[in-house]
């Protein structure tokens, strides 16, 4: 009985001991992932471009966080920053806007999720088309 109760209580505690040394907050997340399969499909972007997809598909989050896993995923080597491109029109705080391109790196690994293909190409824009061009 001793050494069953044993062995009980080692199942139950295995995921903590296992778990040990472990510190700080996870790496993964969710809404990096799920820029990944927006972005493996549009080959690159930006990050405002990024926002408004997201937010038609999955659970909104604001423009602030999107920058940040895209920041976040440039130091961890999932997406790669390929160009800033300033343009010249006529926006709400000025003249220019700065639009920074990302695509995928070595370290993003899309799951393909055939829905956001779906999605895209349901609702392929003019600023879609031209992402993928530049």
């Amino acid at each position: 009985i001793q050494k069953m109760s044993l062995i009980i209580i080692f199942i139950y505690l295995q995921p903590y001991i296992l778990s040990m040394g472990k510190r700080g907050r996870p790496i993964f997340s969710n809404i990096r992932q799920n820029l990944i399969e927006i972005l493996f499909f549009l080959k690159k972007s930006y990050g405002y471009e990024l926002h408004k997809i997201y937010n038609q598909l999955f659970p909104k989050c604001t423009n602030r966080v999107i920058y940040y896993h895209l920041k976040k995923g440039v130091s961890l080597e999932e997406f790669t920053l390929e160009k800033v491109k300033v343009e010249h029109g006529n926006y709400s705080w000025g003249n220019t806007a700065e639009k920074s391109y990302y695509k995928l790196n070595k370290n993003a690994h899309p799951k393909i999720d055939i829905r956001i293909k779906e999605w895209l190409d349901k609702n392929k824009t003019v600023e879609n088309a031209a992402s993928q061009q530049d």
